[in-house]
């Protein structure tokens, strides 16, 4: 485990991506908010329950600065499998410095605080099996493994169900199903139907759909002589049946990302608030219009504010014949965090994990300044 060194309590961003280029504006904005609480505790026992999140939140002003602490590197942001329950991490005021160690008892009785030693040694077994993670995995589970966001170019061309088994109009475990269309050799494949349409705030445009999960489906015979291959429903959510289409099961996503700011600067929107409300709180998913070929990566932490509302200026001089006033922008207004767990190519999902006033849909959420 890497230690770390402070001027003052202010971190120093140069060993963010130690061995790996940040962007100015990364680092810029991590030089200016990275400092240590005023009240962080002089350690913390992990504990089953913690995450990343909350832990560096105990010692830190802003959450996602944990790499700066460590001096992570992209590789150790994400596949940060070092931490654990019944390890003690250690703020060393005197030097300016965290550090990771294990509790050991003393002449075998109980832990008590003025017998615990510092033990700076890494944890090698069961690696990553029981390792902190960022944040809570429950509350995002179902986003990790079924495709709730299509975007436009997987609906051209994506295999779909023609027609089922004896008829049926609606077919469930085992039964077979007839695809049309290029399986491109994947043999297991997510069944979905394309839903409610994701409109970007700002262009106006239709970037994707949400999609309603229906199961699974595994190739038993490929087309031979024709062009309909045969499958059988390996499981069901819910009733698929003809029309419904397909896609290649993914390789599941990794979980387990450090919060950190994005490498570059990242400016979006939120575009819709799963679940179909019009507002969100905390511990919700929201989908915003930015993605992998944007910057964004698993575990970026973006800023998240209200929109600045357009007014008009009473107290400026009137315009032409002194009929008009002068309209005028009122600034953003900070409203909390996003935790991005999932990207795709312009589009993410992200957790929402502290906010002071609920989040609404056309909502800012841009790299930390």
């Amino acid at each position: 485990m890497k230690n770390f060194s402070t001027v003052g309590t202010r971190l120093v961003l140069a060993a963010l991506f130690c061995g790996a280029a940040a962007a100015p504006a990364a680092r810029a904005a991590a030089a200016s908010k990275c400092e240590f609480r005023a009240d962080a505790p002089d350690q913390h026992l992990v504990v089953r329950g913690d995450t990343l999140w909350d832990i560096s939140g105990r010692f830190l002003q802003q959450p996602w600065c944990w790499p700066t602490v460590w001096g992570m590197n992209r590789e150790q942001i994400a596949n940060p499998h070092w931490i654990y329950p019944g390890q003690v991490i250690w703020f060393d005021r005197a030097a300016g410095r965290l550090r990771l160690g294990n509790r050991i008892e003393a002449n075998g009785g109980v832990n008590d605080p003025a017998t615990e030693r510092r033990s700076p040694r890494l944890r090698t077994e069961g690696l990553g099996k029981d390792a902190v993670p960022s944040i809570p995995a429950g509350v995002i589970e179902p986003f990790l493994s079924q495709p709730l966001i299509i975007e436009n170019d997987e609906l051209k061309g994506a295999p779909r169900v023609v027609a089922t088994q004896d008829d049926h109009v609606f077919i469930g475990k085992g039964d077979k199903a007839y695809v049309r269309g290029e399986l491109n050799g994947n043999t297991s494949f997510q069944v979905f139907r394309p839903g409610n349409p994701l409109r970007d705030p700002v262009t106006k445009e239709v970037i994707g759909h949400e999609a309603f999960y229906l199961g699974t489906l595994k190739l038993q015979a490929e087309a031979r002589g024709g062009d309909v291959h045969t499958f059988v429903v390996a499981s069901a959510k819910e009733e698929m049946g003809k029309g419904d289409q397909l896609r290649a099961i993914p390789p599941t996503p990794m979980q387990n990302y450090v919060p950190h700011p994005p490498g570059q600067p990242v400016d979006a929107r939120v575009m819709a608030i799963y679940g179909g409300v019009t507002h969100a709180g905390q511990n919700q998913v929201v989908s915003i219009n930015r993605g992998k070929l944007d910057g964004l990566d698993v575990g970026a932490v973006l800023q998240l504010y209200h929109a600045g509302r357009t007014v008009s200026d009473s107290t400026a001089p009137k315009g032409w014949l002194g009929m008009s006033e002068q309209r005028v922008r009122l600034p953003d207004e900070e409203v909390g965090n996003l935790f991005i767990f999932r990207v795709f190519k312009h589009i993410s999902y992200g957790l929402i994990m502290q906010v002071t006033a609920p989040v609404e849909v056309g909502d800012v959420a841009k790299s930390p300044e």
